[in-house]
């Protein structure tokens, strides 16, 4: 409930002819009068006439408001006027018992950037590398454009209108963002206003909630054909980095990704059991990669020269995790390939698996997604397969009648 005290306020003012004017306030009347006598006992011993001295002792009234309610922290401040103060008291308890009064007060006090730097520190860096860097990326460039606003300030209204600006902005390599990129950074920037509503109750819900994300063109699957394949394979053999060829093999054989790959450590790889462990991946959980026919020769191969100065099984020359991007770019140009990355391997293995009689949750197993939402793209190349089982369940329980 709100509560007005009224306070008085004595402010004594000092002064002569000539000399500085002091002036102090005190809570007592009591207060104000020694703290003149004092003043006027030094001005006298000074040699000041004492006509010269003026002091004088002015009453001034506050109406200081205490709202306290409940688990919540009390609330005070002061008006000259009791009126106010009594206004503020009923709006600011109202706003408390509805749950808007600290959610907006917190929201007028920070800005953007403060928020984003809090979550890089708290939140980010805690999370790996791999993950970290689009993020830092993607708040970097709301930083950058609306960082200075308080986060009461930073609407929907306000994130939508940056939103075309990121599809409509040219990026640095001369492109224009795709709507699954545009999506990322509102991601990101969700997840931070997320955490500083649900934790640091900084805001009351975040204005990205109400911000639609743009409509995103189906997954794409682009899988390699068998002869695609085997010139491919040809051409990373004969490679100048030695490092290539058995990436390849395993990103085809396992549907690993190239980050994955490249973290992989030789104590992580059992060779006779034929299984590697994946400690870091995209969504944090522990992963099993089943090692078998090429993969686990290559493998096996590659482990008889293995460096002493890194336990990296994929290092390049400085020791370090770094992708032979000219390498692979050589060989799809030797094998005359278009339009595939390394990252469309890893869909080639999804789609051999799914051609093969694979499951979508089977899939989605090797893979590592949690869902089978991202493994529904290749459900179009699992029809033979499902044929088969529908047609076994109608032999079971019709047997051949026709």
């Amino acid at each position: 409930m709100a509560t007005i005290q009224k306070r008085l306020r004595f402010r004594a003012t000092f002064g002569g002819n000539g000399s500085t004017v002091e002036a102090k306030s005190f809570s007592r009347e009591a207060d104000a009068r020694r703290w003149l006598a004092e003043r006027e006992r030094e001005a006298l011993k000074a040699g000041t006439p004492r006509d010269d001295l003026k002091a004088e002792i002015n009453q001034r009234a506050s109406y200081r408001v205490m709202v306290r309610l409940q688990s919540r922290p009390t609330q005070y401040a002061t008006f000259k006027r009791k009126t106010d103060a009594k206004r503020w008291g009923q709006q600011t308890e109202e706003a408390i018992r509805e749950g808007r009064y600290f959610a907006t007060a917190e929201a007028k006090k920070h800005t953007l950037a403060e928020l984003i730097e809090r979550y890089e520190r708290e939140v980010l860096s805690q999370k790996p590398e791999s993950k970290r860097r689009d993020q830092e990326r993607h708040l970097r460039w709301w930083k950058d454009r609306i960082g200075t606003r308080t986060l009461s300030d930073v609407t929907s209204a306000l994130i939508s209108e940056y939103r075309s600006v990121l599809v409509s902005e040219t990026t640095v390599g001369g492109k224009k963002r795709s709507p699954a990129t545009v999506n990322r950074y509102l991601t990101s920037l969700s997840h931070a206003f997320a955490v500083a509503a649900r934790e640091w109750e900084w805001l009351g819900d975040s204005p990205v909630r109400n911000v639609k994300k743009l409509r995103e063109p189906r997954g794409r699957v682009r899988f390699l054909s068998d002869e695609e394949r085997s010139r491919l394979l040809a051409a990373c053999q004969v490679a100048d980095d030695s490092r290539l060829y058995p990436l390849v093999v395993l990103a085809v054989s396992t549907g690993a990704r190239q980050g994955e790959l490249l973290r992989l450590r030789w104590p992580d790889i059992d060779l006779k059991r034929g299984v590697a462990i994946l400690h870091q991946t995209k969504n944090d959980e522990r992963r099993a990669l089943p090692l078998t026919g090429l993969a686990l020769a290559v493998l096996t191969e590659r482990s008889k020269v293995r460096r002493l100065d890194t336990d990296l099984v994929f290092a390049n020359a400085e020791g370090r995790p770094i992708f032979p991007r000219k390498a692979w770019g050589d060989a799809l140009r030797a094998a005359q390939i278009e339009d595939f990355r390394f990252h469309d391997l890893r869909h080639s293995a999804a789609s051999y698996l799914a051609m093969s009689g694979a499951t979508l949750a089977e899939i989605a197993e090797v893979l590592g997604h949690k869902t089978l939402a991202m493994v529904k793209r290749y459900s179009h190349l699992t029809d033979q397969h499902t044929s088969a089982v529908v047609a076994r369940m109608n032999e079971k329980i019709f047997g051949s009648q026709h």
